[in-house]
């Protein structure tokens, strides 16, 4: 009976990825839902994901872990700021310090994926080379192009691009989510090796059926980040405007951001209860409020950044709800381009004359089905996961294919 030769079988099935991310689920993100998809997929197709994140708001205490059958989650406490997050400079050098140790200690994988911010990139790339292991970089965003857009100083925004550019030259594979991200980083880094993967919904989460939230006037509801990039604030500019067409018309936020304290604050000049603004919720119930919107709200701040597509577009997608999206770049032709909804500049005076009509549109039937189906057929997010394990996989055994021949 022949044998096979241990390290033949070893390269053949690489079997070890570490995940890298300041933030993971249960906390709500796109990004913890897009990695937690990932790590089903790479377990689905028989490799071991360990986790490296960080203890989730509100815990205290030291290092957590969790184990199943496809691995371990092992938490570190970090610094958070004031709405939460792990965002700063602060808050991510207290991810990142110890996760350089944490790689250097651990038992050596067959590939590392890594989650922005560019500084977590860079502490991969040292620990990578360091362990002769390969890496993948998910960029679902350009941090240092965003980073424009809130105002950072010049040689802030410089040095992090340096950084940025710097991991992505460095990994095996770019990972990004839609084809503007893409042509983006190969005109940023044209010796980045980048791959589309795609993006979408967790269609078992956000799907037309299912429960409602408790409210029963009509409304319209953004769910995810407002931050400088997005400008949601022009939801509450237009709301005046809105409240002379529609008078009992409520708009509901949902999540944090950068904006949060400003727009509560222009809210508070708003008749009451015309605004109602909701902490981050489980996706799970953040479906239930857009379930039983006229429209779910979704905008990108024209500028640097204006190209980019906020991913909330998916979610209403999924749950048969259109989307009215003020902004251009990606996200406009994204929802014109599928009937997913209306697209308007984003001004104030566009998007008051666009949520009018969303509030005054019957339902229509056929057209949620029409984009129910089409999230199913191309934005789902555990399809753009599989995509995603492929290409982790593949850099794996490569990888090992050339350590063999070596």
């Amino acid at each position: 009976m022949s044998q096979t030769h241990p390290r033949t079988r070893q390269s053949s099935a690489p079997g070890r990825v570490v995940l890298v991310s300041r933030i993971f689920a249960p906390e709500p993100s796109a990004a913890s839902f897009r990695l937690a998809a990932l790590r089903d997929a790479l377990v689905a197709r028989g490799r071991r994901v360990d986790v490296l994140s960080s203890t989730a708001p509100g815990e205290h205490g030291t290092t957590r872990t969790t184990t199943d059958a496809g691995g371990a989650i092992r938490r570190w406490p970090v610094l958070r700021n004031k709405d939460g997050y792990v965002r700063g400079y602060l808050p991510y050098l207290s991810f990142d310090v110890p996760v350089l140790f944490r790689l250097l200690a651990g038992r050596r994988p067959d590939v590392i994926v890594v989650e922005p911010p560019p500084t977590t990139g860079t502490v991969v790339r040292l620990a990578a080379a360091l362990r002769r292991v390969p890496y993948v970089y998910y960029a679902a965003d350009a941090w240092a192009e965003a980073a424009v857009t809130t105002g950072a100083p010049r040689p802030v925004t410089q040095l992090l691009a340096a950084i940025e550019k710097r991991a992505w030259r460095g990994a095996a594979s770019v990972l990004t989510v839609y084809p503007a991200m893409e042509r983006r980083i190969r005109d940023l880094e044209p010796d980045a090796a980048v791959a589309l993967v795609g993006h979408g919904a967790d269609t078992s989460v956000f799907r037309p059926d299912g429960p409602l939230a408790p409210e029963t006037h009509p409304y319209l509801v953004y769910a995810g980040t407002a931050s400088e990039v997005h400008g949601a604030s022009v939801f509450i500019d237009a709301l005046p405007a809105v409240l002379a067409q529609v008078p009992d018309a409520r708009v509901y936020f949902i999540g944090q951001g950068e904006e949060r304290v400003a727009m509560e604050a222009a809210a508070s000049r708003l008749p009451p209860g015309s605004v109602h603004f909701l902490p981050r919720l489980p996706p799970e119930e953040t479906a239930t409020w857009i379930r039983g919107a006229r429209a779910a709200l979704a905008s990108v701040r024209p500028g640097p950044y204006g190209f980019a597509l906020a991913t909330k577009v998916y979610a209403a997608a999924g749950c048969g709800v259109p989307v009215l999206y003020a902004g251009g770049g990606e996200g406009r032709a994204l929802v014109l381009a599928n009937g997913l909804g209306d697209a308007v500049d984003h001004d104030v005076d566009a998007v008051a004359a666009g949520m009018i009509a969303a509030l005054r549109r019957p339902p229509d039937a056929e057209a949620a089905r029409r984009r129910v189906a089409w999230t199913l057929r191309e934005a789902s997010l555990q399809a753009a996961a599989d995509r995603a394990a492929g290409v982790v996989i593949g850099v794996a055994e490569r990888t090992a294919s050339r350590g063999q021949r070596d």
